[in-house]
């Protein structure tokens, strides 16, 4: 008789969570969200609102946007 391990609904979600299981690697910016790293500060309203950005050409749009919205 065969020695057959027959894999259950539970073992197989258990396997897809392990991280020895993916093959691909995970990109720098999916493990920086939320992160300040590699971002811009741009300081609002007095220092009040800090808003980080990670174009700093956009600055300028960013504090148009900002006083509009006032």
């Amino acid at each position: 008789m065969k020695n057959v391990r027959h894999i259950t609904q539970n073992d197989a979600v258990d396997n897809r969570l392990e991280i020895s299981n993916h093959r691909v690697t995970i990109p720098k910016s999916k493990l920086s969200a939320g992160s300040v790293a590699e971002k811009y500060p741009i300081l609002l309203d007095d220092g009040r609102t800090v808003v980080y950005i990670a174009d700093k050409s956009r600055e300028r749009e960013i504090r148009l946007r900002y006083g509009l919205d006032k």
